[in-house]
């Protein structure tokens, strides 16, 4: 079975995958985050490919049966069709569940206590001690809509801080097998909310809120579900937080609920642009936590290790005959 692997090498991962002598290896060097042809005689006999964006001429992979994502997302696989051609695909959900759900709670911590503006008062030396900068996050009710391990991870940490967790999912919530979870975090039993809302119970959701965390996908079912009717569903004391995709929030309704207040204010670390370019009104707002997509990234510390753990552990299932963990259904790989 040859392995074609496109993405940053962890060397203790790759060597224990050539310690198994099972396997042909072929690592592109350097790796590229981008999509692009590579060399077909290369890549025409790889059984496995494991990459960020498959080659630009991908239809010259005649031999690959399973592709596995060093992302979670998994946009770049659309138009593929990789079901009709028998190819597998999984992502890399599951390492990124730690440091997006601790960017959550730092979020709501913050935003609770006007974080943004002690900072200003330093800057102006200003000495206020007021009630406003005082607030806890214990006994608030934080919203979770998409229940995915970024959910999970976010639930169980709250729960431990004393909050009420409310999550909004199309099914409701069950146990979650054959997902890559770091040991000792998540809800892989499914047991952690206080209350789970279904489909067609949106605004029962939104308005029992202290917090809304957006926590799905972006696919062509999400992208601009939360508009102004969501928006102005939650209480006027509610924030918003949007570490998933940044189109899955209409942006002409985030700055209208924002500007008229419909909201207490917001954290986003996922944008419409990339970069956002300065004269972006959601620089400025002084209610508004601004980070450039940092929640999680590859650059986060525990990442690679993580992955090429997915990757050791899906190498042997596929080898075996297994179900592989993360593994897409067809209807994820046409967008739905």
């Amino acid at each position: 079975m040859k392995l074609l692997i496109d993405v940053a090498v962890e060397p203790a991962a790759l060597a224990a995958l050539e310690r198994a002598g099972t396997f042909a290896i072929d690592c592109i060097t350097p790796p590229v985050e981008a999509a692009r042809s590579l060399d077909p005689a290369r890549i025409a006999d790889a059984d496995v490919l494991f990459c960020t964006f498959p080659p630009t001429n991908f239809a010259d992979m005649k031999a690959v049966r399973w592709v596995q994502l060093a992302s979670t997302g998994y946009s770049q696989l659309f138009g593929l069709d990789l079901p009709a051609r028998g190819i597998r695909a999984t992502n890399g959900r599951g390492c990124f569940d730690v440091p997006i759900a601790e960017w959550n709670i730092a979020m709501m911590v913050n935003l609770a206590r006007d974080l943004r503006q002690m900072i200003r008062n330093q800057d102006a030396a200003i000495w206020d001690r007021s009630a406003m900068f005082q607030r806890e996050i214990r006994g608030l009710t934080v919203g979770i809509w998409g229940y995915g391990g970024i959910g999970r991870e976010t639930a169980r940490l709250a729960r431990q801080l004393g909050m009420r967790v409310h999550v909004m999912t199309r099914n409701g919530v069950a146990p979650r097998t054959e997902v890559f979870t770091v040991p000792g975090t998540g809800d892989p039993a499914g047991v952690l909310p206080d209350r789970v809302f279904r489909a067609g119970e949106e605004q029962a959701f939104l308005s029992g809120l202290d917090f809304l965390i957006v926590a799905l996908p972006l696919t062509k079912a999400t992208e601009g579900l939360i508009g102004e009717r969501e928006l102005s569903a939650l209480p006027r004391t509610a924030h918003v937080l949007n570490p998933a995709r940044g189109p899955i929030i209409q942006e002409r309704a985030l700055l209208r609920a924002l500007e008229e207040k419909w909201i207490a204010g917001a954290a986003i670390d996922t944008h419409y642009k990339y970069p956002m370019p300065p004269e972006h009104p959601l620089w400025t707002f002084p209610n508004v936590i601004f980070t450039p997509h940092i929640s999680g990234s590859s650059l986060s510390p525990r990442f690679k290790e993580r992955l090429w753990e997915i990757f050791a552990q899906n190498v042997a299932r596929f080898a075996a005959g297994e179900p592989l963990l993360n593994e897409l259904t067809p209807a994820q790989l046409a967008g739905a």
